[in-house]
């Protein structure tokens, strides 16, 4: 009897909000070292002390810290930033559960 291994992400999006920063990453946005700086200060700034199991928290931390990567580095407007997560937060609130959230393009 084989047996599937846990799937690496709980949500969809903590996959890809990881692949985004990894891609920026090689594309040569910022260096690693950079991110992991800018990460753990928000780790620290949500006060994220406790051992952090990988889910929504730590993924909200994640996507924070990439938001002041793309800002300090001017790749995206923080307006540009604004509508994004307006129009994510629109998709998942009108997505019945269990659904994937689509996002309608901007």
């Amino acid at each position: 009897m084989s047996v599937c291994p846990e799937p690496a992400f709980e949500a969809p999006w903590h996959a890809q909000v990881f692949a985004l920063t990894v891609a920026m990453n090689e594309a040569g946005h910022f260096s690693w070292t950079e991110w992991a700086e800018i990460f753990g200060a928000t780790l620290k700034a949500h006060g994220l002390a406790r051992e952090l199991d990988g889910g929504e928290d730590y993924f909200n931390a994640w996507l924070a810290a990439l938001e002041t990567l793309l800002r300090g580095r001017d790749l995206a407007k923080p307006e540009a930033i604004e509508t994004m997560r307006d129009a994510w937060k629109q998709a998942y609130l009108s997505t019945p559960h269990g659904d994937p959230v689509k996002l309608v393009r901007l």
